[in-house]
């Protein structure tokens, strides 16, 4: 090899990473403003998404019915992207379907899935045990949900919100107050009906050939720890994280959430 044609390849740019940050249930793109920050001043290309009905996106989550509708944001991106590009997801609580879904239809623009607390089930809420493992159970806090009934009062809720008065208990106790005030603000009804009927099959692509990383978070209050655990064990990732966190690290622990990811990304050989 001549000395010029070295002297090209050294110039050339390295690829920057990509990173796709999928909120949880009532959440929005918003969730991730401080981890966006310390990515992009550290040199990555992030995008964060609005799932139907929430952040930006003014759908009402009560009329989202299916899995397909809600996810449809994320399905529309993921399209988009060229066929020779690969990303890294991230989805933290019920956002682990969104990456669970991606991985069967979009398998190949994959290079990691990690899941931040999040529910993740191979085929998603098939059985019992699925619904156990990854629906958060609440009800030691006794009546905590606003309702939505967009079939009917006669009918099953089709949303629900965390009210006002446990939303800092249950899912941002060791987060900074300000934080936990930003998100009383902006937190939105979640589509539950759609997202209990999340069901996923296998694609051109079986999802177990797209790298998984799980990131346990040891305080969950809402994804507790034992279903976690549960899912783990179940469906076992390449490699598993701890965080000692509440069920929001990218505001209770950002400096070792972004730490963690990158970790996570550099196991797969992105540089």
């Amino acid at each position: 090899m001549g000395e010029e044609a070295a002297c090209n390849m050294t110039l050339m740019p390295l690829k920057v990473p990509h990173f796709v940050l999928v909120h949880g249930i009532g959440g929005g793109s918003w969730c991730w403003y401080k981890i966006r920050c310390l990515m992009e001043n550290s040199g990555y290309k992030v995008s964060c998404i609005d799932l139907k009905g929430s952040g930006i996106d003014r759908s009402d989550a009560k009329t989202i019915l299916t899995f397909d509708e809600y996810n449809k944001p994320f399905t529309e991106f993921m399209s988009s992207l060229p066929n020779d590009e690969k990303v890294i997801l991230v989805g933290h609580s019920a956002g682990g379907l969104s990456l669970t879904d991606a991985t069967h239809k979009f398998g190949k623009k994959i290079r990691l899935a990690i899941y931040l607390g999040a529910t993740m089930l191979k085929n998603g809420f098939c059985t019992e045990q699925d619904v156990k493992d990854g629906v958060p159970d609440l009800s030691e806090y006794g009546d905590v949900h606003e309702l939505g009934f967009g079939l009917g009062p006669d009918q099953p809720p089709t949303s629900a919100l965390i009210k006002k008065e446990f939303q800092r208990k249950i899912a941002y106790q060791l987060s900074p107050q300000e934080d936990s005030t930003l998100a009383a603000m902006l937190l939105r009804p979640g589509p539950i009906k759609a997202l209990v009927s999340a069901r996923f099959e296998e694609g051109m692509i079986d999802s177990d050939e797209v790298p998984r990383v799980y990131i346990r978070t040891t305080q969950d209050r809402v994804v507790k720890p034992e279903q976690q655990e549960e899912m783990v064990k179940r469906w076992p990732p390449a490699e598993v994280y701890v965080l000692e966190s509440d069920h929001s690290p990218f505001f209770s622990a950002p400096f070792l959430l972004f730490g963690l990811l990158v970790k996570a990304a550099a196991s797969v050989g992105i540089y």
